[in-house]
Parts: structure tokens; C-alpha cells; sequence
């Protein structure tokens, strides 16, 4: 019996998987199966290697294996042409660890980090990873090799909640440290002041860095879907409000809105790619999003 690997872009079926390696792989195959027009549609997930022919391209470097198998033309891609370094920020904060269905924002953001290194480091890529709450809690440098997956997936499987969200200011203390232009993606859930988070992600910019940043939401989160009388509690802070949801509905999810508008309206306005993803959303799209980046910066 042939199994569909497309499941595995559902976070909830990710979860059920005992390892992050395991979780990376099967995410990122379950995602090539997907895409209609890769050449590799069924059989490798290297597909990095490869690029599409293009007028003036030298016909010794032809793929003629593979376009035995796809009937297209494919030039083998050296590892020269794909030196883009990588800068993977991943919020641990106390508000990430929210959840109202089986996956919090942290699972969901630490799949996508295990997703997108494996990908990155399938292109020759060099990846670092960051995980930071009100600091820098853990650290991996940029490298480039098939081994360094362990050591990413590894700072991963070891994560733990951590304090208050300060993502501000680690993204001043981050634009000044890395010195090589790269791609910056920071996935987290923004419960940061906008204007303060702006001017951190505005840093990396100015450095001329590439910024995608992955908005990571709980469908509760937006819309207040609680039917009786509740209390909230704040995750980070403990203070508590109990109040009848359907009395403050509207002004919520009209303050919610703003707020997505907020990083959406001025983050376009920089240059920095905003992707709002929910929880309990399949993974392609985050992986559409990187690899429709990767593309316009290579």
C-alpha cells in the first residue's frame, strides 16, 4: 500500500512523529510530492542541485538521466551557485507555547525550522539557527554541510519555553553580529510593541540583509471563539480577566486585525516579506513562501 507523504504537511500528524529529523524529512517530501512541476516529483528530494535550462547555458552541464525520467531539460547546479547563508530566529517565548487544538505556536515553529533547514541545507546552503526569548537562549552557527542537520535538529529537539517576548532587541543585538548579507527569517508569534519590532527587523534591512517573517497565530487567537463565561489568563505575565467573550468579540478581533495590518502595511512598505500563518494550517505554504524568496534573491 502506497502512503500519501501530503499528510505530513498537517502540524497535528507531524506532532505524532517521535523525532525532528523524521518530522523535517517527511514535511519536506510530503511537500515536493506536492508540487506539480518539480522534477523530482516522486523519486529524490535533491532537487536543489538543479535548475532549469536557459538560453545560454552550456549543454555539457545537461542532466540527461534526469531528463530521461521528466523529458525536460535540467542543468546540474554547483554548490558555488548556491552559497546564500541563512539566519533561522525562533521565538521561545512563554506566549508561544499558546494552543488552543493539538499543536502550540512553539511546535508549529519549531516543524518549520526542521522543514526549512532541511530544505536549505539540500541547496548547499549554510543555516545558523537562534532561539531567543527576552535573550538569546541557544545558538548555532552557519554551516553548510549535511551534518550540520544534526546539530540544528538537535538545538530543536531540546527546546523549552522561556520569559517575557523581548524580539526587539534581539534583533538589534543579531543585525550587528552577523557581518555576511544572507537571508533572515524570524518565526514567531510578534507578541511584541509593532513599532519596536519594526525597528529591529528595519536593522537587518539597512544591513541589507533579506527578511522573511513567519506570523505564527492561533486560530483562537484571532477570533475569541469561546462560547461561556471564561477566564484569560496571561501567559507571561499571570495576570487574569474573566469576562462574557461574546461582550468583547468585535473590539478583539477588530484590535486583532489592526495588528495584523500593522506588520502587513509596514513591513511591505521595508521590503520584509510578511506570511500570517495559523497553527492548524499545512506547512506548504511557509515553504512556498521561503522557496519563492530563495528564487528572487539568487
Amino acid at each position: 500500500m502506497t502512503i500519501d507523504k501530503r499528510k505530513y504537511l498537517q502540524p497535528e500528524i507531524v506532532a505524532r512523529l517521535d523525532y525532528m529529523a523524521l518530522r523535517a524529512r517527511l514535511v519536506v517530501e510530503g511537500y515536493l510530492i506536492g508540487l506539480h512541476k518539480s522534477p523530482y516529483h516522486g523519486f529524490s528530494v535533491e532537487f536543489a542541485e538543479h535548475r532549469a535550462y536557459g538560453l545560454g547555458d552550456e549543454l555539457k552541464h545537461l542532466d540527461w538521466k534526469l531528463y530521461g525520467k521528466t523529458d525536460r531539460y535540467y542543468i546540474k547546479q554547483y554548490e558555488e551557485e548556491t552559497n546564500l547563508r541563512s539566519y533561522l530566529l525562533l521565538d521561545v517565548s512563554k506566549s508561544m507555547t499558546y494552543s488552543s487544538h493539538a499543536v502550540s505556536k512553539l511546535d508549529y515553529g519549531s516543524y518549520l525550522a526542521a522543514a526549512l533547514t532541511y530544505l536549505m541545507l539540500n541547496q548547499r546552503d549554510a543555516v545558523s539557527l537562534t532561539i531567543f526569548d527576552d535573550k538569546r537562549r541557544g545558538h548555532v552557527p552557519p554551516r553548510s554541510t549535511q551534518s550540520h542537520l544534526n546539530s540544528v535538529l538537535g538545538q530543536l529537539e531540546k527546546i523549552t519555553p522561556g520569559d517575557d517576548t523581548q524580539i526587539a532587541q534581539t534583533l538589534h543585538e543579531l543585525a550587528e553580529k552577523i557581518k555576511k548579507r544572507g537571508l533572515v527569517v524570524l518565526i514567531s508569534d510578534l507578541l511584541d510593541e509593532p513599532d519596536q519590532v519594526l525597528s529591529g527587523l528595519k536593522h537587518f534591512r539597512h544591513r541589507n540583509h533579506e527578511v522573511i517573517v513567519f506570523h505564527l497565530i492561533d486560530p483562537r487567537e484571532e477570533d475569541l471563539d469561546f462560547s461561556v463565561r471564561t477566564r484569560f489568563r496571561d501567559i507571561e505575565t499571570g495576570e487574569n480577566i474573566t469576562t462574557e467573550p461574546w461582550q468583547i468579540r468585535k473590539a478583539y478581533r477588530n484590535v486583532v486585525k489592526e495588528f495584523q495590518m500593522t506588520y502587513m502595511r509596514e513591513m511591505r512598505r521595508r521590503n520584509i516579506d510578511y506570511v500570517p500563518l495559523m497553527t492548524d494550517q499545512a506547512l506548504d505554504l511557509a515553504l512556498s513562501r521561503y522557496l519563492t524568496k530563495r528564487r528572487a534573491i539568487s
